[in-house]
């Protein structure tokens, strides 16, 4: 059932009871819009949080921080981070360090979304390439959305800040792909990535109406790693948001969410995965090897009928600093792989050799850092033997 333009987007309160949100009430809420692709913060916690039942249980520890720190209802008003006073004006009208929250004065309290971390949920892009970025139009307005950026280097444990932010587009009306009330539904509009980056970023999207003085605010963390689209860091990833594209809309959701009512609690799975995932199934872990001064560990993130997602940490053993590593991952038949972040991959039959990226090869003594990857599986997951080298 769809929301008129205002009305509730839950007939529920929430109680809070051992880190999970529990539908009890009905307040109103005012719906408008956020990111869905990249995924700003509050729609992926959403994803990651909400469960079948309507409770929230976050798994993600940088979304379990923000709903500790602003409450449920951050979450199940994802889409209305705004300030109705705000007529268009950026710097200095919200503050350094709130810019995610859009400030303090708007309907809900986004705060804990300003928290500054570097455990986000994060989709994985390449630098220059287009994607096709969704917009919700939980409702409808016209007006322009302004792209900023943050700068090379940025680092996600640091205030964000105005001075770390650069204007790279904008688009004004784009079209979108139904009516709203829906989280099916957004604006869309192709939008070529800035070239010549690499590692964590933050997408800062502003949409400026040009009917009233609403603003909306969105901040959608992003690495340049090589990536098509996957979102990591929350239930079910690595799952795929949309994928990066020249071509016209996406037309089907993102992630399949469960549609938001006034008749209480949503009743379908949030996100849909790349298969079925394998409840019970503890992570596969891999003990230490390695040479050279250097020692991998492989844990197994998440598997589902036909794939698995794996990660790699690599540590500098060694007392002096290095600036470089190499992984080598020996497959068991059965497995391929298909992608790889935070390093560079060659495939020799069974054989991976994954070298870092041009941010993450610089080690000091006992320093570490990990890689990621997906991989086809045919058969029973067996762990890959893993081992590297720095230099």
């Amino acid at each position: 059932m769809r929301i008129r333009h205002r009305l509730a987007v839950l007939g529920a309160t929430m109680v809070v009871a051992s880190g999970t949100a529990v539908l009890v009430a009905a307040p109103a809420a005012v719906a408008h819009g956020v990111a869905q692709f990249p995924g700003s913060r509050t729609w992926l916690c959403y994803q990651d949080a909400v469960q079948s039942n309507g409770q929230l249980t976050p798994s993600n520890p940088a979304c379990a921080a923000a709903i500790a720190q602003s409450g449920p209802t951050s979450l199940y008003n994802w889409f209305a981070v705004l300030r109705s006073d705000a007529g268009g004006k950026t710097t200095g009208y919200i503050p350094d360090n709130q810019l995610c929250s859009g400030g303090t004065g708007g309907p809900y309290d986004f705060t804990g979304y300003n928290l500054n971390r570097s455990d986000w949920p994060v989709t994985h892009l390449t630098s220059g390439s287009n994607i096709t970025i969704n917009y919700s139009n939980w409702a409808r307005h016209p007006g322009t959305f302004y792209m900023s950026i943050t700068r090379q280097g940025w680092d996600p444990s640091m205030p964000l800040k105005w001075s770390d932010l650069t204007d790279f587009a904008s688009v004004t009306n784009p079209p979108d792909n139904g009516g709203p009330g829906d989280a099916s539904h957004w604006y869309y509009w192709n939008q070529a990535m800035p070239s010549g980056r690499s590692g964590p970023a933050v997408l800062y999207i502003r949409w400026v109406r040009s009917d009233s003085n609403e603003n909306f605010f969105s901040c959608s963390d992003i690495t340049f790693d090589g990536g098509n689209g996957q979102v990591t860091g929350i239930k079910g990833s690595p799952i795929t948001s949309a994928p990066a594209t020249t071509r016209g809309p996406v037309t089907s959701a993102p992630v399949t969410s469960a549609r938001v009512t006034t008749r209480g609690p949503v009743t379908s799975a949030p996100v849909t995965t790349r298969g079925p995932v394998t409840s019970g199934v503890p992570p596969t872990t891999g003990g230490p090897t390695g040479g050279g001064g250097g020692v991998a560990t492989y844990k197994t993130s998440s598997q589902w009928s036909n794939g698995y997602q794996g990660e790699v940490t690599v540590k500098n053993n060694g007392a002096t600093s290095t600036g470089a590593w190499t992984a080598t991952l020996t497959l068991p038949s059965g497995q391929t792989v298909t992608q790889v972040w935070n390093g560079t991959a060659t495939t020799s039959g069974q054989t991976v050799t994954v070298k870092n990226a041009n941010y993450n090869g610089s080690l000091g003594g006992g320093a570490s850092t990990t890689f990621g990857y997906l991989a086809n599986l045919s058969g029973s997951l067996t762990a890959p033997t893993v081992s590297c080298s720095v230099s």
